[in-house]
């Protein structure tokens, strides 16, 4: 009997272990904006890889390699997503009536490089919406 006892622990660390992993997994996976509207994703191993528009984020991201994900929101919201991110400002430009805060954030890691700036989150802010995407947003606000 004690044997079994044994065994069975075993067995449950190892269950545990794996639960612990693919909880884990799933965290990665996890979309980076809450909220919002026409959540896209950039998918494959590249930008060049196509946008595409997904209702349900989560579902699309665990099943889907994706390079990039932006979603938009009404009104200005680049001050909360600043703070939410931690991020720091790297530069700025403004066309069409939009302004493109291009931002370096730490804790999202990796990024593409702009010039002399690597970035890896960029809110887009118009008269009445914002974007944002990691790294970049592909396709427009």
């Amino acid at each position: 009997m004690r044997s079994f006892g044994k065994k069975l622990g075993g067995l449950c660390i190892i269950a545990a272990a794996f639960a612990a992993g693919a909880f884990a997994y799933l965290l990665t996976r996890a979309p980076l904006f809450e909220g919002g509207y026409g959540y896209e994703f950039s998918r494959g191993a590249s930008s060049s890889a196509g946008i595409e528009r997904a209702e349900y984020p989560v579902l699309y991201k665990l099943l889907t390699p994706v390079a990039g994900e932006s979603v938009r929101y009404a009104g200005d919201r680049y001050e909360a997503l600043k703070a939410q991110f931690g991020a720091e400002l790297c530069f700025t430009e403004e066309a069409c009536g939009v302004k493109n805060y291009y931002l370096y954030a730490p804790r999202l890691g990796g990024g593409i490089r702009m010039g002399e700036h690597v970035i890896n989150l960029h809110i887009a802010v118009s008269a009445s919406q914002t974007a944002v995407g990691s790294p970049v947003i592909f396709g427009g606000i």
